[in-house]
Formats: C-alpha cells, structure tokens, sequence
C-alpha cells in the first residue's frame, strides 16, 4: 500500500484503501500496523488534523481491530 508521510512525533506515514477500508499506519520506530473497516472519514479527519498523533489516539487507537504486519 502506497503511504503519505506525515509530520508527527509519532506517526511516520499513513495509506488507506477505500475499496478494503484498511488504514495503514508507519509509526517512526518502524512499526507498521493496518486497522480494518475504517472508515473514509476517519482517515480525512486524520490526514486533515493539527495533531496526526493526537486524532491517532482519539478516534484510532483502540477503536479499530489491528494487525502489525511490520
């Protein structure tokens, strides 16, 4: 999946499949991880936030199902 940099503290890069609604996101550790049935929205209101981290850990993190495929 091609990814879009970010600039976060925490957050490296982020990609996003409409068609699956998998998001996936590089953590600046190296760490990759693809969140299922995400909606379009939530990954605009990612893209679009002030904060990438901050909108990651509100509406992301342990809301959607995750595997770490890196």
């Amino acid at each position: 999946m091609n990814r879009t940099p970010v600039s976060s503290s925490n957050l490296s890069s982020v990609g996003y499949n409409k068609n699956s609604r998998i998001l996936e996101i590089e953590f600046n550790d190296g760490r990759v991880y693809q969140y299922s049935n995400v909606p379009t929205s939530i990954y605009e209101g990612l893209m679009a936030a002030s904060s990438h981290g901050k909108y990651f850990h509100r509406h992301i993190r342990d809301v959607y199902q995750y595997i770490q495929i890196r």
